[in-house]
């Protein structure tokens, strides 16, 4: 088991209790599924480009990405319905904890000039939202065999009602909120 699954189940669950006063554990919320995404906009042109997007994001997360698909036609961007535009990852269970304590413990603290990531990013449901802008900050991306820079989106889906709930869930997860 992941030490970040181990920390909840022990240091974090008791914290949660104890700061909004939950009568059951069950209402305790908990990480439900981190989604990682890629848009490659230059897919439409050359598609190795999503090949090599797709490699890069299966070294990050561990898991085979799925091509996503233009839903709709837009002919200013030249996309029609049902192009691959992207790529994306649904990460649950011990990878998803992995992946998290990675990303916080080791990809954050990589990146120039971090001071810390928006406290603000909160969709209104307890989900957080956080945009990278290089893939390089990942240990297993190997500088030399990176063709284009990407950034990716990594969408925190929580159980939580409140963004409250939400935002001292992932503080306890150690997420580096700036002040």
């Amino acid at each position: 088991m992941s030490r970040l699954r181990e920390q909840y189940k022990s240091e974090i669950m008791d914290a949660m209790i104890k700061k909004f006063g939950y009568k059951n554990v069950m209402e305790v919320p908990k990480l439900d599924k981190i989604v990682v995404n890629m848009g490659v906009g230059e897919a439409k042109e050359n598609a190795k480009i999503l090949d090599s997007a797709m490699a890069d994001m299966q070294l990050i997360t561990g898991q085979k990405p799925v091509i996503t698909k233009a839903k709709k036609s837009v002919a200013n961007f030249k996309i029609r319905d049902g192009m691959a535009i992207g790529c994306k990852v649904t990460l649950r269970g011990e990878k998803m904890y992995e992946f998290a304590d990675r990303l916080i413990n080791l990809a954050l603290p990589r990146v120039r000039d971090f001071r810390g990531v928006n406290p603000n990013a909160f969709d209104g449901r307890g989900n957080y939202a956080l945009g990278i802008k290089e893939q390089l900050i990942f240990p297993e991306v190997e500088y030399d065999k990176v063709d284009k820079v990407r950034g990716m989106d990594v969408i925190f889906v929580t159980t939580a009602k409140t963004d409250e709930e939400a935002r001292e869930l992932l503080r306890l997860f150690n997420m580096p909120f700036a002040k």
